[in-house]
């Protein structure tokens, strides 16, 4: 008859032994990295034209554009029609002041007091004259007299209207966006554009 002993799964010996192979675990897995990184920095420091032709052929001319995008925002005008319809109220006085004629549209009659006087001192007679304008009858008129007007008038039109971004306070705000840039842009203009512009002050300074 054989007896087996089993340990307890809390039994510190398995514990040390899963730490020693975490541990272990560990060390390789950091080892392997720095020689990753290592590989990664030396490609880079021995092929580095793919750096500089990103920087002269994609950065540079981003940046680029970017500020004469902004600086053409700001010389940008919007151009758009108003259409406006509504009324307006006109009240003033109209001087009129002119010559005319007036046409009678129906007889009118006149009856006014008169006195004959004879001559050769044969006297006088007082009495009434009747007379009776017929219709048609076409009398001059000078007219001189104040025309009250008082009325709406209405309005519809189309107006056109242009608005300079500039002018409209944008100007700041798209100087900002600019100033943004200009640092970034300055300093990546300043970096070589190839290995051997690089490597030429070293060359230079050599003996």
């Amino acid at each position: 008859m054989t007896t087996e002993s089993v340990e307890p799964a809390n039994n510190p010996k398995g514990r040390s032994r899963v730490g020693k192979f975490w541990d272990a675990f560990k060390n390789i897995a950091i080892i392997f990295s720095f020689i990753v990184n290592i590989i990664l920095v030396l490609v880079l420091l021995l092929s580095p034209k793919p750096l500089f032709m990103a920087k002269s052929q994609v950065a540079e001319p981003l940046l680029v554009d970017l500020d004469s995008a902004f600086a053409a925002l700001g010389k940008t005008v919007i151009k758009s029609q108003v259409y406006i319809t509504d009324t307006m109220p006109v009240v003033f006085d109209l001087p009129l002041a002119q010559n005319t004629s007036v046409v009678l549209v129906e007889p009118v009659p006149i009856q006014a007091p008169a006195t004959f006087i004879f001559p050769a001192g044969g006297g006088a007679i007082h009495g009434t004259v009747q007379l009776v304008l017929p219709e048609g009858l076409a009398l001059p008129v000078a007219l001189n007299l104040m025309v009250p007007v008082n009325t709406t008038v209405p309005v519809v039109m189309q107006v056109p209207v242009e608005i300079p971004l500039a002018e409209a306070g944008m100007a700041p705000a798209i100087e900002q966006l600019r100033a943004v840039f200009k640092p970034l842009t300055g300093a990546l203009q300043s970096l070589p554009n190839s290995p051997e512009e690089l490597l030429q002050p070293i060359i230079q300074s050599a003996p």
